[in-house]
C-alpha cells in the first residue's frame, strides 16, 4: 500500500516537472518575466484606450443613453440592414450559381479573356477569377490560385498579384444589387467602371513592386508547362430541371454563409462608425438614447478638410468619408451605412458611384490580404500588396467621381 502511494506521488511529481519543462520550452530564448511584462503593458494600454473611448462618449451623451444608443443601433442595423443584405446575398448566390451551371460564366470568361494581358498583364484565364470573386467574395480567387489547372498559366509574380486583382471585384454583385435596390442604379454602374480602373492600378503596382524587390519571381509557376491555354471545365450532371433546382439551393446556401459572415462587421464596425459620425437627434440638440445617435467626431474632422474630399470624390458632406474608412475592413459593414445616409439626405448618385467603386475595389482587403498571401506562401509581400491596393481603391473612387461628372456633361 505504501509502495503504491509512493509510485503515485512519484508519477505526479514527474508529470508536474514535465508540464513546467514544456512551458519553458515554449518560451525558449525568452524570459517568462519579460513575456508577462509585455502582456501586462499591452493590457494596460488597451484598457486606457477602451475606457478613454467609451468614457468620452459617456461624458458627452451620459452613460445610460450611450449604452442604450449602442444597443439600439446594433439592433436596428440587424433588423433593417443585415437581414436585407442577407436576402440579397441569398438571391445573388442562387443567381451566380445558375450563371456558372448553365455556361454564362464560361461565355463571359471567353469575352473578357483578350482584355487580361493588355489591361492587367495576366493570362486570359484570370478573367475567370474576376468573375468568380464578383459573384461571390475575395477568397474565391485563392481557391482558384491553388488549382494547378489554373495557376500553371501564371508566372510567380502574376500569381501573387491575383490577391489584388481578385479582391478588387469581391462581393461586387451584392454591392451593385444593394445600391440598385435602393434606387441608385446609375451610380452603381459608374462605380463598377471606377472599380475596374482601380483594379488595373492595384494589380499593375503590385506586379511592378514585386518584380523590383524580387526579380527571381519572373519565372513560371510550372516550369514544364507549355503555356497553351485550355478551358477549365465546370462539370454538370443530371437533367436540366434538377441542375436548375440544385443550383438555386446550393447557391442560396452559399449566400447564407456570406450573409452570416457580414453580421459581425455590420453590428460591431458600423455601430462604432455611426456613433462617431452622427450627432444628437433631439430638437434642441439633446441626446435621446435612441439608435443612430453619437458624437460626430468623424464628421467634424472630415468637414474641416472636406474641400479635398469634395474635389476628389464629390462628397458634399464630410460624414460620407466614413464609408471608405469602413470599407477598408469590411464592405458589408460599409454598405450598412448607406440607408442612414439616405435618411439624413446627404447622398446622391455621385456618392453611390464612389461608394460602389471603393466598396468593390477595397472590399475589406485589410482583413483578408494577409491571410490570402500567407496561404499562397508569400507572406513577405503583404506590405506591398496592401500599399498597392490602398492606392488602387483611392484611384477607383476618384475615377468614379470624375466619370460621373463627365457623363453628366455629355448627357
Amino acid at each position: 500500500m505504501a509502495k503504491t502511494k509512493y509510485n503515485t506521488e512519484k508519477r505526479s511529481t514527474l508529470a508536474y516537472h514535465h508540464i513546467v519543462e514544456r512551458f519553458f520550452k515554449r518560451f525558449e530564448g525568452k524570459s517568462p518575466l519579460k513575456f508577462t511584462t509585455k502582456r501586462s503593458f499591452e493590457a494596460i494600454v488597451f484598457l486606457i484606450i477602451f475606457f478613454a473611448f467609451f468614457g468620452l462618449l459617456a461624458y458627452k451623451m451620459t452613460l445610460p443613453k450611450m449604452l442604450n444608443t449602442f444597443m439600439q443601433t446594433a439592433y436596428h442595423l440587424l433588423l433593417e440592414t443585415v437581414f436585407y443584405i442577407m436576402a440579397i446575398c441569398v438571391l445573388m448566390g442562387a443567381i451566380s450559381k445558375l450563371l456558372t451551371e448553365f455556361g454564362v460564366v464560361r461565355l463571359l470568361e471567353n469575352l473578357l479573356r483578350p482584355l487580361m494581358k493588355p489591361l492587367y498583364n495576366l493570362p486570359g484565364v484570370a478573367a475567370l477569377g474576376a468573375i468568380m470573386t464578383f459573384l461571390s467574395d475575395n477568397p474565391a480567387i485563392i481557391t482558384l490560385a491553388h488549382d494547378k489547372n489554373f495557376n500553371r498559366y501564371f508566372k510567380k509574380y502574376q500569381l501573387v498579384s491575383l490577391t489584388n486583382f481578385g479582391t478588387a471585384f469581391g462581393m461586387g454583385l451584392v454591392v451593385v444589387a444593394f445600391m440598385t435596390g435602393l434606387g441608385f442604379g446609375k451610380g452603381a454602374l459608374v462605380g463598377v467602371a471606377g472599380a475596374v480602373i482601380g483594379s488595373i492600378v492595384s494589380t499593375r503596382l503590385m506586379q511592378r513592386s514585386t518584380l523590383k524587390a524580387y526579380p527571381e519571381l519572373d519565372s513560371p509557376v510550372d516550369e514544364e508547362f507549355g503555356g497553351d491555354e485550355q478551358q477549365i471545365s465546370f462539370k454538370s450532371e443530371g437533367g436540366v430541371f434538377m441542375r436548375f433546382l440544385n443550383s438555386l439551393l446550393d447557391g442560396g446556401k452559399d449566400g447564407v454563409s456570406i450573409g452570416f459572415a457580414i453580421i459581425p462587421g455590420v453590428l460591431c464596425i458600423s455601430t462604432i462608425v455611426m456613433m462617431l459620425t452622427f450627432g444628437a437627434s433631439g430638437a434642441n440638440g439633446e441626446y435621446m438614447g435612441v439608435a443612430y445617435e453619437g458624437v460626430p467626431v468623424i464628421s467634424w474632422a472630415a468637414n474641416k478638410v472636406n474641400f479635398i474630399f469634395e474635389w476628389l470624390f464629390g462628397f458634399k458632406d464630410g460624414a460620407l468619408i466614413s464609408f471608405p474608412m469602413t470599407a477598408l475592413g469590411a464592405v458589408g459593414a460599409a454598405i450598412g451605412l448607406v440607408p442612414r445616409f439616405i435618411t439624413e439626405g446627404i447622398i446622391d448618385n455621385n456618392a453611390i458611384a464612389v461608394f460602389t467603386a471603393i466598396g468593390m475595389c477595397w472590399s475589406g482587403f485589410l482583413s483578408t490580404h494577409a491571410a490570402m498571401l500567407d496561404s499562397l506562401g508569400y507572406r513577405k509581400l503583404i506590405g506591398k500588396a496592401i500599399g498597392a491596393h490602398t492606392i488602387g481603391g483611392l484611384c477607383a473612387g476618384i475615377a468614379a467621381h470624375w466619370l460621373f461628372v463627365l457623363l453628366g456633361l455629355v448627357f
